[in-house]
């Protein structure tokens, strides 16, 4: 019997460092980037510095029109389909122009090349766009097609982009300037960067523009990364699948046109990125042959969407740049289980990105688990076939707006979900929004109701709830935190969740964390949450959770995706093919309340019922309450996911004391302190 012993000792700690120097070489064959010496672990590989001066050629942004030539005969199928999608012309604009641009370049079609700039002027001669909106991918697929059909562009045309570009960068100053949030990377500078770049020598004031965007990530947009994605998760949470490809995409541009390295520049996130991305994708291949990402905060991808295209590209670019690397071979490995892009109009991105030249790594023998620090995520596979249980814990610090108060939440998923993300984005501040999607309750950890705690107004919605749930005491009535300047003068208020240990023994995971700053004072002393998944699907939850006052009730939430059968403390949530057991070991005792139908969106006597379905989403909330009044109670759980064909699972027992509590499931064994946060885990 092997017997592992967990003793809290010290926490961890984050630091954050930036490189602020620029150097410009000449030592540079145009038209290959030099490749990525990160390990997938952190580590740095320089400052991030220019290695050449950006060449007086068009096209540019992608490298030379030879080597995109060499692609469309080595990345042939790709070609063929990108090439229908752009002869085609149903495609919409952003597809279609970027598809029309490489092959008209390639081939040196001026009829369809005329047909992308056509498209473009559209945009030129629009209304300068502003504020949040996508401005960014405007800029972004015009300068797209002004480098790669440049020839055809006319003097008054080319002069018109310039006035567009200018325009548009000085409507947006003070546009989208939050580091931790989406829009500046996906929405803003994206775009800007690739439209400088494409005009870099035409346009006079793209080098300064170019200048500022570089200036703005090493001195605020590192830092953000290295805090808040540190480990390659990302504190904002799902929204990364929204703007990371965009982000990635300039990237790459940038180091076509002058080496110049943004990766390097803050190692720690995306040195992890494409791993943790891994990590973030539901196990099995489901429609169009696509993987879904899953529910972390705002967005969820319940239904298909080209979100999961973006992702699988991400990934791909980080493996391009990492191909050296044990790691990124490993994720390889796993995008190839899924070659093409699942919406045919995107074809484009399978012939920029998808290098098959990449050693595949043995994906088989590769870890089961990765945590990112930054935001205070842990993710946990059974294995790595398409039926292996999945596990997502997460217990972070607060950053920006499309985040929940969702501090020591779970999702568990085999074969489909089962433990999900409740509720439903319908819109940002809407009453169901501010009063349940976002809120606590929604979500799968511990309320501590305190009848008269208040919550101000959340994103500029409406609170009338109150649902015992972790506090929204921000200055932002959105949440958010400008950069990490701003964040770290307040870290008080930011700082509000800690993973206290992480573990990966191979038989079973061991997760710790304290999410107590995440309520209010007034009500709380402490709530740690401790998580042992014994592999291949069964999941131990216990929970310390002390009020300041005995009377302030305390509930257990599960999200459940379907209504349980069975009689608790046993029930059995089953999902399609999927089945979670779910047993409450402690209380003893428990008063059990299953929140469905009418009930699911309901609270306190008032239902915030959704404006707008936006998928499968959890169809019951479980409570679990202790049945009489204490100050310190303790909640202990067993969770096991199975195949619904699984009739039972072995019942677990437990022994308390004053100093222990003792679960048995079957030859394992677990002791929970109940003074500290420690364990100790004997298996078999």
């Amino acid at each position: 019997m092997k017997k592992w012993i967990f003793i809290l000792v010290a926490a961890i700690c984050i630091t954050v460092a930036c490189a602020c120097s620029k150097k410009k070489k000449d030592n540079f064959i145009y038209g290959t980037p030099p490749t990525g010496t990160g390990t997938g672990t952190g580590t740095s590989t320089g400052t991030g510095s220019g290695t050449h001066t950006v060449p007086n050629v068009h096209p540019r942004i992608l490298g030379t029109r030879q080597r995109l030539v060499d692609l469309s005969t080595s990345r042939a199928s790709a070609y063929t389909r990108m090439k229908n999608v752009a002869n085609a012309g149903t495609a919409g604009d952003h597809s279609l122009m970027i598809s029309q641009a490489l092959v008209s370049c390639i081939e040196q079609d001026q009829t369809m090349a005329r047909s992308a700039i056509d498209k473009a002027m559209v945009y030129v001669n629009g209304p300068i766009r502003s504020g949040h909106v996508p401005f960014g991918a405007d800029l972004a697929r015009c300068g797209i097609v002004y480098d790669l059909c440049y020839d055809e562009w006319t003097q008054p045309e080319r002069d018109a982009f310039h006035t567009y570009l200018n325009a548009t960068v000085d409507a947006n100053v003070t546009s989208e300037t939050h580091v931790f949030h989406n829009g500046f990377y996906g929405y803003k500078w994206w775009g800007i960067g690739i439209a400088c770049y494409a005009s870099y020598y035409e346009n006079t004031r793209s080098p300064a523009i170019l200048d500022d965007l570089e200036n703005e990530f090493r001195t605020r947009a590192a830092p953000a990364l290295e805090l808040a994605g540190d480990g390659g998760g990302w504190g904002e949470g799902y929204y990364i699948n929204y703007w990371i490809y965009e982000w990635l995409f300039f990237c790459e541009v940038a180091r076509y046109c002058e080496g110049l390295d943004y990766y390097a520049i803050a190692p720690k996130f995306f040195n992890n990125r494409a791993i943790a991305g891994m990590f973030e994708m539901y196990p099995g291949i489901k429609i169009y042959n696509s993987r879904r990402p899953i529910p972390m905060g705002d967005g969820g991808g319940r239904v298909f969407g080209g979100d999961r295209d973006k992702t699988l590209s991400a990934r791909r670019i980080l493996v391009n740049y990492l191909r050296n690397d044990a790691a990124h071979q490993a994720v390889h490995a796993f995008n190839e289980t899924t070659p093409n892009s699942s919406v045919g109009d995107y074809a484009y991105k399978d012939f920029l990105w998808r290098d098959d030249t990449v050693t595949a790594g043995n994906l088989s023998t590769y870890k089961l688990s990765h945590y990112s620090p930054g935001p205070g995520y842990v993710y946990a596979r059974s294995s790595w076939d398409e039926d292996a249980a999945h596990f997502f814990f997460k217990c972070g610090d607060r950053f920006t707006a499309h985040q929940h108060l969702d501090v020591g939440h779970f999702l568990i998923y085999k074969n489909e979900e089962l433990a999900g993300d409740g509720g439903h984005y319908d819109s940002f501040g809407s009453s169901h929004d501010v009063n349940y999607h976002l809120r606590t309750v929604a979500h799968s950890t511990v309320l501590v109701y305190n009848a008269s705690e208040t919550w101000p107004g959340i994103r500029a919605g409406t609170v009338t709830g109150n649902d015992g749930g972790q506090h929204h005491n921000w200055p932002h009535h959105n949440g958010a935190v400008a950069d990490v300047d701003a964040w770290q003068a307040d870290s008080n208020l930011y700082d509000i969740g800690n993973i206290l240990a992480f573990e990966d023994n191979g038989s079973h995971v061991y997760i710790a964390g304290d999410c107590t700053k995440a309520y209010s004072s007034t009500k709380l002393e402490f709530f740690t949450r401790q998580i042992v998944f014994i592999r291949p699907g069964t999941f131990v939850i216990f929970d310390r959770v002390k009020s300041k006052e005995a009377s302030l009730k305390k509930t257990w939430n599960l999200q459940a995706m379907k209504v349980p059968t069975g009689t608790a403390p046993n029930l059995v949530i089953t999902n399609g093919t999927g089945r979670l057991f779910v047993q409450t070991v402690l209380p003893t005792s428990p008063i059990v309340t299953l929140n469905s139908g009418a009930d699911l969106y309901k609270y306190g006597g008032t239902t915030y019922t959704p404006g707008s379905d936006t998928g499968p989403a959890p169809e019951c909330r479980i409570e679990v309450s202790p049945p009489a009044p204490a100050a310190t109670d303790y909640f202990l759980h067993v969770l096991t996911a199975t195949d619904s064909s699984t009739a039972s699972v072995t019942q677990a027992t437990s022994q308390v004391t004053a100093s222990d509590i003792t679960v048995t499931i079957g030859t394992a064994e677990i002791v929970f302190k109940t003074a500290s946060v420690d364990a100790v885990i004997d298996i078999p």
